[in-house]
């Protein structure tokens, strides 16, 4: 089967050539790859096609690639992020299934990102992120998803255009919204495939690191109230209990030592948590200075993350089309 690999982006840099690199060494030959830039630029490679869209929106420039593809098959990813050799090889048997609209796969931290980088990434591989982990390295076996991110998902065309793509002002959250149009509307199975891998790079510093953390908190609140299929769950709002517990929870030192006793308990509980998460990441990445580090980080990603799923799930309003980047 034929596969569309759609990559939209804002205008040519590094990351997307090294993408675009590693997309021609593929070890399946029955593809194409769109870019959609917001400006076009010289391409002398024959499997590229460029067509510039002008300033828009990721989910937007995602729906103008899937009316232009050829394929059956649409590979969105994006221009930070790389597959490997066997990507495509790998995604398209899962297509044999009439049933399955979707497959998603692992988004793992590359080798040669930088320190700063690596201890984003890691970051994400704490078991305290549950089964999301599974988005950040290669879980045990393949199982039914009801949602999955954009940076490697691959959608069934016609099932895609079906549902009316993307359509969405969302970012990010495109892919959320269309994960529960694909199952709800068409009644059909999205996968989560391991072995269906892409490398993405990570921000470098907590700043960057954090900035993005809010953006998935601000969507994930705003799609638990507009959207609670599939985002109005208890662990997207653990966060949000737990920042609340921290600004809050010191009152309980003053009132009878029932009360503190439970409330250091919980800290303790808490810090217990976060070094056995520093030792589970350490046991994948090999690392002691990132699994350290991630501690911190761990413990902000968390108050951050409260903080912005709040303000997406009280003080956004549900008509507006929101652009979570801000």
């Amino acid at each position: 089967m034929r596969v569309s690999i759609i990559i939209p982006v804002r205008e040519q840099n590094k990351n997307l050539e090294e993408c675009l690199r590693y997309c021609l060494e593929l070890d399946y030959s029955n593809y194409e790859i769109i870019v959609l830039p917001d400006k076009s630029f010289k391409n002398a490679l024959d499997k590229i096609r460029i067509i510039p869209t002008g300033d828009m929106g990721p989910a937007t420039k995602r729906d103008i690639g899937a009316k232009n593809a050829e394929g059956e098959i649409l590979a969105f990813l994006d221009d930070d992020a790389f597959p490997r050799r066997d990507w495509l090889r790998n995604a398209t048997k899962y297509f044999n299934d009439l049933e399955i609209a979707a497959v998603g796969g692992p988004a793992i931290t590359p080798e040669r990102d930088s320190f700063a980088q690596k201890v984003s990434g890691a970051v994400f591989l704490s078991p305290l992120n549950g089964r999301a982990v599974e988005r950040y390295w290669p879980g045990k076996k393949v199982r039914d998803v009801d949602d999955w991110p954009s940076v490697n998902l691959l959608v069934r065309r016609g099932d895609f255009l079906a549902v009316g793509g993307f359509n969405s002002g969302y970012w990010p959250g495109e892919d959320t919204k269309l994960c529960l149009d694909l199952s709800k509307k068409l009644n059909k199975k999205i996968v989560y495939a391991p072995d269906v891998l892409v490398y993405h790079h990570r921000r470098a510093g907590l700043f960057n690191h954090l900035r993005q953390i809010g953006r998935y908190g601000l969507h994930r609140g705003f799609f638990a109230r507009k959207y609670p299929e599939n985002s109005l769950k208890l662990t997207y709002f653990i966060p949000a209990v737990f920042l609340i517990f921290v600004l809050g929870g010191w009152i309980f030192l003053f009132s009878g030592e029932f009360f503190r006793v439970g409330y250091l308990t919980i800290w303790l509980i808490y810090l217990f948590s976060l070094l056995f998460s520093a030792f589970s990441i350490y046991k994948k990445i090999k690392d002691f200075r990132i699994s350290l580090l991630t501690i911190p980080y761990i413990f902000l990603t968390h108050l951050y993350y409260g903080a912005r799923f709040i303000q997406g799930f009280i003080f956004t309003p549900l008509e507006k089309a929101t652009d979570f980047s801000r």
